[in-house]
């Protein structure tokens, strides 16, 4: 579904990597062995972009792997839980092995057959990312990936999608992100990007700027940025 008008196809397509390149959910039965509700994976993650988003206003700056271990706590806390160090440990090592989406090869692909350039730009750190592309076989399909931590700002700071685009040598508007978050699409559409709404988790935010692709699954986000 486009938004009120219909922009021009993007040169550069940049996935968001947690949550949508590499979703969370595989981590959920170790968060309930942990002793939190089966919603408590929502519940930390929330809680971590809130924690990133808090000190980016305040100009400070942590690694997201940090910032998701200090959110772990809190939520582990709000239930009076306190599991073994072992088992805290094990699930934050989980964060290195996400699978990818199912339809992420096909989309990537999709990408560059239409000649246009997908990256990756991640909250979490570049040889992480890369790693992750690595273990599911897709990092020959991507041309960089950008990460935050090269200007220290968390997004949806509109300084991190400028940053992208400059590294991209690409102007903001030929620039599409494809995100399953809706503040990350609001923070692209604030800074001039084409934003790709994939709801395979939730409902777009209807406070949130309106964004110019919705799509259930990567793929089709992939098929609608290619038909512009």
């Amino acid at each position: 579904m486009f938004g009120w008008s219909k922009p021009r196809r993007p040169k550069v397509v940049a996935f968001d990597a947690i949550g949508t390149m590499f979703p969370l959910g595989p981590m959920r039965p170790s968060l309930i062995m942990l002793g939190l509700p089966s919603t408590g994976l929502e519940t930390w993650y929330a809680t971590a972009v809130h924690d990133a988003l808090a000190l980016t206003a305040c100009g400070d700056f942590k690694p997201f792997t940090a910032v998701m271990e200090g959110a772990l706590d809190q939520v582990l806390g709000e239930q009076g839980l306190a599991p073994p160090r072992a088992a805290r440990r094990a699930l934050l090592a989980q964060f290195k092995h996400l699978p990818a989406r199912p339809d992420a090869r096909d989309a990537l692909r999709l990408m560059l057959r239409a000649g246009m350039r997908p990256i990756l730009l991640t909250n979490g750190s570049e040889a992480g990312t890369w790693s992750l592309l690595q273990q599911s076989g897709l990092d020959e399909l991507v041309e960089r990936v950008v990460s935050v931590e090269d200007i220290e700002m968390f997004k949806p700071r509109p300084e991190v999608y400028a940053y992208a685009a400059s590294q991209c040598r690409v102007r903001l508007k030929r620039m599409a992100l494809v995100a399953v978050h809706s503040w990350d699409i609001n923070g692209a559409k604030a800074t001039g990007c084409i934003g790709a709404y994939v709801s395979a988790e939730r409902p777009f935010a209807s406070t949130m700027r309106k964004p110019d692709i919705e799509a259930p699954s990567l793929l089709a986000a992939a098929s609608a940025l290619v038909a512009l």
